[in-house]
């Protein structure tokens, strides 16, 4: 059974980058809100080496329906060649706060 509702999770290399990442996907109505976690240091393989980097987390609540144009604006935003874009499924969670997302992102 899909998902009514998901987060879209993504990483950034500055601060300022998840501020505007975030702000900019709620005024798009694309997510009802967006938590901004970070530093995190993260640790990857990129180009044959081993890296590893401070970034931001930005994490995204939506409805499933805007997923995937939250994807294609994160996109076309995201400062890394290959982003880090993924889609966790809302499993269950607070009715009432589960109908306030959806109706943020029309």
């Amino acid at each position: 059974m899909p998902a009514d509702h998901v987060v879209v999770t993504t990483t950034v290399d500055k601060e300022a980058t998840a501020r505007n990442i975030a702000t900019s996907a709620v005024e798009a109505r694309l997510a009802a809100c967006a938590q901004i976690v970070g530093p995190i240091t993260s640790v990857y393989r990129w180009e044959g080496k081993v890296c590893t980097d401070y970034e931001w987390r930005v994490e995204c609540k939506t409805a499933a329906d805007r997923a995937g144009a939250l994807e294609e604006f994160l996109n076309v935003r995201h400062t890394y060649a290959l982003p880090e874009i993924v889609v966790t499924p809302i499993v269950g969670g607070s009715p009432r706060y589960l109908s306030w997302l959806v109706e943020q992102t029309r």
